[in-house]
């Protein structure tokens, strides 16, 4: 037996390597520059407004919002694609992209800001730029016949010819491709022919150029337009890979043309199923001749075609909204697991040798071959659209495709992010999924800044720069009031009371002054106020145009304020009160500085120096009293110790500016940030208290995991947890008897854990320590499951695809057929081991030999005489005791 001071000694020595790992552990953390942790991206969707706006290239494939351009490269391991790289350097719209054809890691973009860049994909940086191109690039192309080359054109041309690199370098003028009579539309490079140039216009026509042959400006006009002065804009623009004269031409209006460049005649018109249906887009299908896709402009219908009909081969309807543009890869990803792999006898149209077998129907005949498009839509919706398979890889709706301005979560809920845009929009998202919930109606112009109503109230406010204010109801899905007191005047902040929910602030230009606005229900009382603002109980904080931060009271019909703050030498943008501190609060400002303030001393007690640009986003942390967070147009994110004013971190994830900042107090080392790049980025902040969770771990006094605000904030302390949420673990933790060490665990873990998987990881605990199934949460299913769960959950799954009448998939986008359901039930029964209702269904489907394939113990063990009356239907005699085990 151990004596009570060995067991004492035992305890200390524990106690001092524990302190020795704490104090380890802590000069690690504050040596690493990388402690704020990237957990999360919520990428943009494509912009809809420039044509050549999507590119892939082998592996790879690109598209861009308007200010970044997002790479998503092939990961062969997982035979999935995956972001490679977000590249953001331009200032204005990217009007336009363009892969280099001869060397995959060369990229070209061009912007309204008269630029063109070049990029080098593989390393994510610039590695030459055209400044002063004299023009928009409308429309930009690499030439086919060097790898140094780009040529770009704005509206009326001319089209230059940039050579980067080179004896030759520098910016030349096409001799003959100039003064257009109609804008150019798109043009195209001939993959083979050197120096063939097509381009297409507004009016409809086209303009074709090859070095040696006789110019041809403005022919094959549709016909029916000749004579007229109607314009019908070229949409598409694809020259046959197979042919040195053939192309495919796609009018708005007047559908699609194969057409001759050599002769100047058209081969074939395609006919439409509807008379409504037109053309946004197309593209050939690698591998395939004579085979191409188009994207129909109203509704999101992919339809197939092959040259040698005039109608569609098939229609695939994947979303509501309009395609904008659309591309194929040309090596498309293999599935590691499939139940459709082909066999010798697997025709399709993938190669010229491939002749289809008379008995398949003429549509079968032209099978789409494996392949996968890159789908973008007029919503902005990107997805990758597996065409051998009719299914998406994968599809991310309603991303933002301009610069985000503002988001915050939702008070009663940590997981529910909302967005606010320069593209009109409000998002809402589901930070555990990283999928957008719903989105407002849209079209009001810029929206600068959002505000949750408190609690359940399940709206939220917005401030417009054209629309007023407004506030959306979520569940209704309509705006539901404006407020247009400010006239024309956009309005920059608005603040929803969590105080009084009748009341709401708002600010606005008026005279180089701000208006700030408290409505409460119809009764409004103006105050004329400077610049953008937040609150703290009845107090208001300013920052102002003039430099300065001013404090009012809201209670009083006064319009003077009780404190004027002088120090920043630019205008002020933001402010925020401290949440733990009373009279503490931080302001940002143009000069680049973040000065904190007490107001109780009417004095500045602290200034934090390091952006190198405006700052625009503030955050301070709602447990941790002296942790500030900041957000600057230098792209970077800070992280302050405000005790000392020093900078514990620097991130510099974001490809541009970052204007908003938040956390959820109850997730409140979860941090959310947005920015001109067009992304919402999630980061963890616990990396910057690692001795408190160790502490925690340990199981050790609350003393060293909890304390006061005047404690915390002493210099040289370590991290305690100060805000309402440890109060509150701490409190219903002690109301527990018996070891409640679990449970203060999992409460913790919510607290400090990012999202997507805590919740999941705890259910999974509960089920290992015997919990009863019963308390299991309804979305248990939809995470990683225990095994004696999985069989029985997937079984069910299974079953309820063989079964489930045809009408609950009826009238929805990419139903699933009868086939492919059981198709799908199949795949996971064999996954589960179950072979023998594995081979049922495939017998079922006409899939005999894969059934026999299986070799089923069970079957080889039966007589014929018990065998499902399906399999003695195609069974030869004597041939299932012949099987091999």
């Amino acid at each position: 037996m151990f004596t009570t001071e060995f067991k004492r000694k035992v305890v200390r020595d524990c106690r001092e390597l524990l302190e020795m790992l704490q104090g380890f552990l802590c000069s690690v953390t504050q040596a690493n520059m990388s402690q704020v942790r990237q957990v999360g991206l919520l990428a943009a969707g494509c912009q809809p407004w420039n044509k050549d706006v999507c590119v892939a290239n082998g592996d790879r494939f690109a598209y861009c919002a308007t200010l970044a351009i997002y790479i998503y490269q092939l990961d062969h391991r997982y035979n999935e694609f995956k972001l490679h790289a977000i590249m953001s350097e331009h200032k204005k719209t990217i009007t336009a992209i363009s892969w280099c054809p001869h060397n995959p890691d060369l990229f070209a973009s061009g912007s309204t800001d008269n630029l063109v860049i070049i990029w080098n994909v593989a390393e994510q940086k610039v590695i030459a730029k055209l400044d002063n191109t004299k023009g928009t690039p409308a429309s930009l192309s690499w030439c086919w016949n060097g790898d140094d080359t780009v040529a770009f054109a704005s509206q009326r041309g001319p089209l230059f010819i940039w050579t980067i690199s080179g004896p030759d370098s520098g910016v030349a003028v096409h001799k003959e491709a100039h003064s257009f009579l109609s804008d150019i539309c798109i043009f195209r490079w001939h993959t083979q022919q050197k120096g063939k140039v097509v381009f297409g216009h507004i009016d409809g026509s086209l303009s074709i150029f090859q070095p040696g042959n006789k110019s041809q400006k403005h022919v094959l006009r549709p016909e029916s337009l000749e004579g007229t002065d109607e314009e019908d804009p070229v949409t598409a623009l694809e020259w046959d890979p197979l042919s040195t004269d053939y192309l495919l031409v796609a009018n708005l209006h007047r559908g699609i043309r194969l057409v001759d460049s050599e002769s100047l005649c058209c081969i074939t018109t395609f006919n439409f199923p509807s008379a409504v249906a037109s053309v946004q887009c197309l593209a050939w299908v690698p591998g395939a001749p004579g085979m191409f896709i188009t994207g129909d402009s109203q509704v999101g219908v992919l339809r197939v075609w092959n040259v040698s009909r005039a109608t569609p081969v098939d229609n695939f309807k994947l979303k509501k909204t309009g395609f904008h543009c659309l591309h194929v890869l040309n090596s498309p990803p293999r599935k590691k697991f499939s139940i459709q792999s082909p066999t010798k006898n697997h025709y399709t149209s993938s190669t010229s040798e491939a002749v289809p077998p008379p008995t398949l129907t003429q549509n079968q005949a032209f099978s789409v071959p494996p392949g996968h498009a890159v789908c973008c839509f007029l919503d902005g919706g990107v997805g990758l659209y597996d065409m051998g398979a009719k299914k998406w890889d994968f599809l991310r709706d309603l991303g933002h495709v301009e610069t985000i301005f503002d988001c915050k979560f939702k008070p009663d809920d940590p997981s529910l992010l909302a967005t606010a845009s320069f593209d009109g929009t409000i998002k809402v998202w589901d930070i555990n999924t990283l999928t957008a919930v719903c989105t407002s109606p849209g079209n009001e112009g810029v929206i600068y800044s959002l505000s949750w109503a408190p609690g359940d109230l399940n709206c939220i406010a917005g401030a417009t720069s054209r629309n007023g204010a407004f506030i959306w109801d979520i569940k209704k899905g309509k705006i539901v009031q404006r407020f247009n007191e400010h006239g024309k005047n956009g309005i920059f902040c608005i603040a929803w009371s969590h105080k009084d929910s009748k009341r709401i602030a708002t600010c606005s230009v008026l005279f180089e002054q701000l208006m700030v606005k408290y409505y409460t229900n119809t009764n409004i009382q103006l105050q004329c106020l400077v610049v953008i603002g937040a609150k703290t109980t009845d107090m208001i904080a300013t920052g102002c145009e003039d430099k300065n931060v001013r404090v009012y009271y809201v209670t009083t019909s006064s319009d003077q304020p009780l404190k004027v703050f002088s120090g920043h030498t630019e205008k002020v943008f933001h402010v925020r009160w401290s949440p733990l501190r009373e009279g503490i609060l931080c302001s940002g400002s143009d000069d680049g500085s973040v000065r904190i303030w007490d107001y109780t001393q009417d004095a500045c007690i602290n200034i934090l120096r390091g952006h190198t640009a405006p700052v625009r986003g503030l955050m301070w942390n709602t447990e941790i009293p002296y942790l500030l967070i900041s957000g600057s147009w230098d792209y970077t994110i800070k992280v302050w110790d405000t005790r000392e004013g020093t900078c514990l971190d620097t991130v510099y994830d974001h490809g541009a500016d970052v204007y908003g900042l938040t956390c959820h107090p109850r997730r409140p080392f979860t941090m959310a940030s947005c920015s001109r790049d067009s992304t919402v980025r999630l980061w963890s902040l616990t990396p910057l208290i690692t001795p408190l969770q160790i502490n925690i771990l340990a199981d050790r006094s609350w003393e060293e995991i909890i304390g006061n605000t005047d404690c915390a904030v002493e210099q040289g302390m370590p991290p305690l947890l100060c805000g309402k949420v440890s109060r509150d673990i701490k409190q219903e933790i002690e109301k527990l008897s018996g070891n409640p060490r679990v449970k203060k665990l999992r409460w913790f873990s919510e607290c400090l854990s990012p999202p997507g998987g805590s919740d999941n990881l705890w259910d999974l605990v509960a089920v290992i320590k015997g919990q009863d199934d019963s308390l299991l949460p309804q979305n248990y299913c939809k995470g990683i499951m225990h095994l004696k769960h999985l069989i029985t959950f997937r079984t069910s799954e299974a079953q309820e695809l063989t079964t489930v009448k045809m009408s609950k998939f009826g009238g929805g986008i990419g139903v699933p057929t009868k086939e492919e359901r059981l198709k799908e039930a199949a795949e996971i029964h064999l996954r589960l081991g179950q072979i023998r209702r594995y081979c049922e269904l495939m017998v079922e489907l006409g899939e005999v030999k894969r059934a026999i394939k299986a070799k089923p113990r069970s079957l080889t063990q039966c007589s014929k005489s018990q065998l499902d009356t399906k399999y003695q239907a195609y069974l030869l005699p004597g041939l299932v005791g012949s099987l091999p085990i």
